[in-house]
């Protein structure tokens, strides 16, 4: 606070020693840039009652206090916060006393002997303004720590060698560790790819900054999170380091990943009704027709191409139904239903399946959610996803295991495989109609699940990796 001539400085004066306050209390009249209120305490209890009510603006502590010293009460002071100036007042001068005084936070150190009112009022003036200045910048770091801790992005300051100095909470909600355990590890660890790891450090390097550089974060649950990390080089007197922001763009990414895919699959229901409108109407013709010349042909040959033309006529009609239903949002059935009873009956299903190619299965339930679910459409779904799993790995060697675990407000269901992996040009265009890598297959499986799973409110992700395995996420809204 800075002060004009005509407001008061609230002065304290501790000093068991009556002659020495008097004599501090004249060098302090003489000043006349001020004008002082000054009280006196004389003894170390006093000072400390006087000290705890915070209503003086400078202290001035001598040095010896009977039994105590100022040093003592210069720690008592820092100990209840006192933000206001202290000044030390010594018979005679001793460095080490000095030093310790500075270090405890003493504002300056002055001996008795040497005191009169031009010092004491260069030493009040350096004083106060030191302290209105250390009080701005504690304001100004105050609210600037608040901004930074209440971020719900992540804020660090590293060396370059990726080792955290400073995080703020939202590090710790992120990635799932605590921050005392950030402050062991590297942000380097966090990469899901070196690559990724490797590019930013580079463009930190020859760049000195980096923005809205997307990456992979692996949280400590092995969880996959889609962030933009935007970082700088800075320098200070202790040398080089990284300041950065990390934003969490999971959910957005995701979101928008729904929608696209919810435009595809809207986009496709169009067509394949148009498409079953418009082949379904010659069909009946071809059907009425071939009924027709049954009746009518005696010919047992052509009897028997008549039958052909019936029989892939209605495999064609079938073909169109399995398309529409496939296509179109599922009537549900929704009651509340343990999540783990419904994978544990899913698995079952496919036992023998993984029992013919000795697979190993691996359950991993954190969570057993009641949800809101069709029973028998959900244990479909799962059970799609279950066998394309098996059929992706190899005998004697697959680990097929099924997870659950809450977070936030979801309830996700993760399986997992170890099998061939699924080509990254082919991960987008997984669940739609008729596309399949299966030689004896028709590509409708995984549309359906789709379908039934959007049908739930709920939500899928496919990770991956050709030759490593498959993960299928599901996240169903918690209730």
């Amino acid at each position: 606070m800075r002060h004009s001539s005509t407001q008061p400085i609230r002065v304290l004066l501790v000093d068991d020693d009556p002659d020495d306050f008097l004599l501090t209390s004249d060098y302090l009249s003489e000043i006349q840039t001020w004008h002082f209120e000054i009280e006196w305490a004389k003894n170390f209890e006093e000072a400390v009652e006087k000290i705890s009510c915070r209503c003086h603006e400078i202290y001035f502590f001598d040095f010896l206090l009977g039994a105590r010293t100022g040093l003592d009460l210069l720690k008592e002071a820092v100990r209840l916060r006192t933000e206001a100036p202290i000044v030390l007042l010594t018979g005679k001068g001793d460095q080490r006393i000095d030093q310790e005084a500075m270090r405890l936070g003493a504002a300056d150190y002055l001996v008795k002997a040497e005191l009169d009112a031009e010092k004491l009022e260069r030493c009040i003036r350096y004083a106060l303004d030191r302290a209105a200045n250390l009080k701005a910048l504690r304001e100004s770091e105050s609210k600037y720590r608040n901004l930074f801790e209440q971020s719900r992005d992540m804020i660090y300051i590293s060396r370059p060698d990726g080792t955290f100095t400073y995080l703020n909470s939202s590090a710790a909600e992120l990635t799932g560790y605590s921050l005392d355990e950030l402050f062991t590890l590297k942000g380097q660890q966090l990469y899901e790819k070196d690559e990724a790891r490797v590019q930013f450090e580079q463009a930190m390097e020859q760049d000195g900054e980096i923005r809205d550089f997307e990456f992979n974060l692996v949280t400590k649950s092995g969880e996959k999170r889609i962030c933009l990390v935007t970082a700088s080089v800075q320098e200070d007197s202790s040398g080089r380091y990284y300041q950065g922001v990390v934003h969490d763009i999971t959910n957005r990414k995701r979101a928008e990943r729904d929608l696209l895919m919810a435009e595809k699959l809207a986009a496709t229901g169009r067509l394949v009704r148009t498409l079953a409108h418009e082949v379904r109407n010659p069909l009946t013709n071809i059907n009425l027709s071939a009924e027709q010349l049954e009746s009518e042909v005696q010919d047992e040959e052509q009897r028997m191409y008549l039958g052909i033309i019936r029989r892939n006529s209605q495999r064609i009609n079938d073909l169109i139904s399995e398309l529409l239903n496939s296509s179109k949002p599922s009537e549900m059935d929704l009651r509340p239903v343990p999540i783990v009873d419904v994978l544990n009956d899913s698995i079952k299903q496919a036992q023998d399946r993984m029992a013919l190619k000795n697979i190993q299965l691996v359950r991993r339930f954190d969570s057993d959610s009641l949800l809101a679910l069709d029973k028998p459409k959900i244990e479909l779904a799962f059970n799609n996803i279950i066998m394309n799993a098996i059929e992706a790995m190899d005998e004697n060697r697959g680990t097929l295991t099924v997870a659950t675990t809450n977070q936030d407000e979801y309830c996700l269901v993760r399986i997992s495989d170890n099998g061939t992996g699924i080509p990254r040009e082919h991960l987008g265009r997984l669940f739609e109609p008729y596309f399949t890598s299966k030689n004896n297959g028709i590509g409708l499986g995984l549309a359906a699940t789709l379908n039934i799973i959007q049908s739930h409110k709920a939500t899928v992700e496919v990770e991956s990796e050709v030759g490593q395995g498959t993960t299928f996420t599901l996240s169903f809204p918690l209730p």
